[in-house]
């Protein structure tokens, strides 16, 4: 029997952290009143990049590793879009890694949603950038000789002016986590620690539930020092949730003089060969 559109839904693993992902976004871009026709999402490739076909904006699916890049031309081009990069750890810390540090260093205007799961789950469970040294997968039978990727120390080391940390299993922070990350002028990487159930049986709910806590309400993100120490806590098996660094700095586009107007705004471009003479 045919199914209807209603039964039309991503094809992640029953129990996938995904699921709760893609409420915590959806819900988050609802709650903002966030315009459809004013948000773009570039996706990369991965599970996460099945939420494509879910989310309401202006989407697109990029080469894997490059959804950083591209959104970062879409930025500079329209200053009036809300863009979101949506990844996994592997995408965006390791075939995209170089991206991402340079995104951060130009304190871009975009916010970066990672699904971090320390395995590639779409292709069977190889080890992402973020697995813990020793982790035994599918192309590493005898353990990943490489150190893990702290991605909260990178981005706060090279120039992020807001960086998170979530945790699929607690919905409501996370919601208000993305609300904040997206709200945020700068980059600002929202790193979600997302469960693999199929491939990854170390990092489960229950590990992270023993493992993760919340910030405490004293806790000051704006303290550079404060803030490594906790990206450091990974190293003990700790794993803080909440805003870890937030920094008031110009964003990328406000400091050049050339992009101080929008490239494609309705008020300098009335049709299609005026904007297409601008450019050749």
């Amino acid at each position: 029997m045919a199914q209807g559109f209603d039964a039309y839904t991503p094809t992640w693993c029953p129990g996938c952290g995904d699921w709760g992902i893609r409420v915590g976004i959806k819900t988050a871009f609802t709650q903002l009143g966030l315009d459809p026709s004013k948000v773009f999402i570039g996706f990369d490739i991965g599970c996460s990049g099945n939420m494509n076909d879910f989310l309401n904006g202006y989407a697109m699916h990029t080469l894997h590793g490059r959804s950083l890049a591209t959104m970062l031309g879409t930025k500079m081009a329209n200053h009036e879009m809300k863009t979101v990069v949506i990844g996994g750890d592997g995408g965006l810390y390791g075939e995209g890694g170089n991206h991402f540090m340079h995104a951060c260093r130009g304190n871009h205007d975009i916010t970066a949603i990672v699904h971090d799961n320390m395995v590639y789950g779409l292709t069977k469970g190889q080890v992402a950038p973020t697995a813990e040294k020793g982790y035994k997968s599918n192309s590493t039978p005898a353990g990943i000789i490489e150190m893990p990727i702290n991605p909260l120390a990178l981005a706060i080391s090279q120039g992020a002016t807001f960086v998170a940390q979530g945790f699929a299993g607690q919905l409501p922070q996370l919601i208000e986590l993305i609300k904040a990350a997206i709200s945020h002028k700068g980059f600002a990487l929202m790193n979600i620690l997302q469960p693999c159930v199929t491939f990854n049986k170390v990092n489960t709910y229950h590990y992270y539930l023993e493992h993760a806590y919340k910030l405490e309400d004293s806790y000051d993100p704006t303290d550079l020092k404060a803030a490594l120490a906790k990206s450091a806590e990974v190293y003990e098996e700790k794993f803080p949730l909440g805003i870890i660094y937030k920094a008031d700095r110009p964003a990328f586009h406000e400091q050049w003089p050339q992009l101080t107007t929008n490239l494609f705004s309705r008020e300098r471009h009335t049709d299609f060969d005026e904007m297409l003479r601008a450019f050749v």
